[in-house]
């Protein structure tokens, strides 16, 4: 994510587009934990000689992973392999209809589980072809297997559900989940949003692949994650099909629906290149989005290979959002005219955020403060102002100045209103380049490399980063980090 005034070197402006406006939804409030019973139930053994039956007790899913920012975020008990969106939106009433389909493995013995879910009527629930129970608990949808469905069985789930969606205000202000733009929508979901329109388990630590299916009136296009298959038109209204085959946390899908111009290209590797402007901002938007194959090729000579199918960026007039863009896996969202910095900010992040991802919110440093740091290698590669002119300018007031003097590490962050706060960018930059100078430039890049390799498609910790550093270095830098 990069923030309107960012707290690096990006400098961005508002684009002044003239359209129709959408209404604001409904502000989504806080949930409170909900509660579940568990019972015991008779199934049959898996023994085929003698024929038995055997009692499995079975349990609550958790209500939320237990994330220091977001206790509720998530869910206990099972793990999602693939989310399979069908949805229907009508920009004139708002109203979006869906069916997620979502297949996960119990890690538990079940007899129910939590979704994540704001607002909407469901109107059906199943579970491995059954229909059950379900109840509402602030954004828990509690569902009630009427089974118990083994630690290591399948749970085939689909809801269907109707509404309009709601919008989340972070704590610090930020819009979040599905939001207006001057033309039409874009869902932006970091780090709370997602399940302003999908059922979800909302942590970043669950990956799993997803399938967008949207329909809407013709004279709107849809955007996604991944790659897409050629739209389907029925009348006065287009299907358009997104495949994300890679494993993503929740927060990085999106969907922008709107009038969009689409480019396709290529890098010269020949990954695909896939962008969609808001039409009225092309002009202003043609220099940076012109430089993303560029872009792309260098950050993988920098940090290693690409690690998505496609790439590319979603530009849209979103000014009031809080925030100048998200990483969107594949696919950034820019909310404003992209400038280079702001867009190599955000694919630098396909990297480190959305490859490797963190364990806990908390550890947002490692996603920030990395490609905040990697905004001054590509001054430095554009012949704009080297590192170390960045971090000695008066840009980066030194550490005792009061405003960045916080560490953005796990154990200091802990207030929610602060994940998107300066220390987080530019300090967590200067601790990378502070780290640069004491181990040196070869053996600083392959620290980057080789934490970009071995964690793909993982979740990390600080914990982990700092004992990386200290064993391909050779060195004890308890002091280095301790100090930054």
């Amino acid at each position: 994510m990069a923030l309107v005034a960012t707290v690096s070197m990006t400098l961005v402006g508002c684009a002044g587009d003239e359209g129709a406006s959408t209404a604001t939804p409904p502000t989504a409030p806080r949930s409170e934990p909900s509660t579940t019973e568990s019972t015991t139930v008779a199934v049959p053994s898996t023994s085929l000689e003698p024929t038995t039956t055997r009692a499995i007790e079975g349990v609550a899913g958790a209500d939320g992973v237990g994330d220091d920012l977001f206790p509720l975020a998530g869910n206990g008990g099972y793990d999602v392999e693939s989310y399979e969106l069908t949805m229907s939106w009508d920009p004139t009433t708002s109203v979006l209809d869906a069916t997620t389909h979502i297949v996960a493995t119990a890690t538990e013995n079940l007899n129910s589980f939590n979704l994540d879910l704001r607002g909407f009527e469901v109107s059906a629930v199943d579970v491995n072809g059954a229909p059950t129970e379900v109840t509402r608990n602030g954004q828990e949808l509690v569902v009630d297997i009427g089974t118990v469905v083994a630690a290591g069985a399948p749970l085939d789930v689909a809801v269907q559900y109707s509404g309009v969606p709601e919008l989340v205000i972070d704590p610090d202000g930020a819009q979040d989940g599905w939001i207006p733009t001057s033309k039409g929508i874009v869902a932006m979901s970091e780090p709370q949003g997602s399940p302003t329109w999908f059922p979800v388990n909302d942590h970043p630590t669950d990956k799993a692949t997803f399938s967008l299916s949207m329909t809407v009136p013709s004279d709107l296009v849809v955007v996604s994650n991944g790659v897409p298959e050629p739209p389907v038109i029925e009348g006065e209204l287009t299907t358009y099909v997104w495949h994300e085959s890679h494993l993503m946390a929740p927060y990085l899908a999106t969907v922008a629906i709107g009038p969009f111009t689409m480019t396709t290209t290529t890098t010269a590797s020949g990954l695909p290149v896939i962008s969609a402007v808001q039409r009225g901002l092309e002009e202003a938007s043609a220099p940076t989005m012109a430089r993303i194959p560029e872009m792309i090729d260098w950050l993988s000579e920098t940090l290693g290979p690409y690690p998505f199918d496609s790439v590319g960026a979603i530009v849209v007039d979103a000014p009031d959002v809080g925030f100048a863009g998200l990483e969107t896996q594949g696919r950034p969202v820019l909310t404003v005219v992209p400038s280079d910095d702001l867009m190599i900010h955000e694919l630098s992040h396909q990297w480190f955020g959305d490859s490797v991802s963190v364990a806990s919110w908390n550890e947002i440093w490692l996603n920030e403060g990395f490609a905040s740091y990697i905004e001054a290698l590509w001054f430095a590669h554009d012949g704009v102002i080297t590192a170390d002119q960045v971090y000695n300018s008066n840009s980066y007031p030194p550490p005792e100045d009061p405003f960045w003097s916080k560490p953005p590490g796990p154990d200091t962050l802990t207030d929610p209103a602060d994940l998107f706060g300066a220390p987080v960018y530019a300090r967590g930059a200067m601790t990378l380049h502070a780290l640069r100078l004491e181990v040196g430039d070869d053996t600083f890049f392959e620290i980057l490399r080789t934490w970009v390799a071995d964690h793909a498609d993982g979740n990390v910790t600080t914990v982990q980063f700092i004992a990386l550093a200290e064993d391909i270095s050779g060195q004890q830098l308890d002091e280095l980090f301790t100090a930054w």
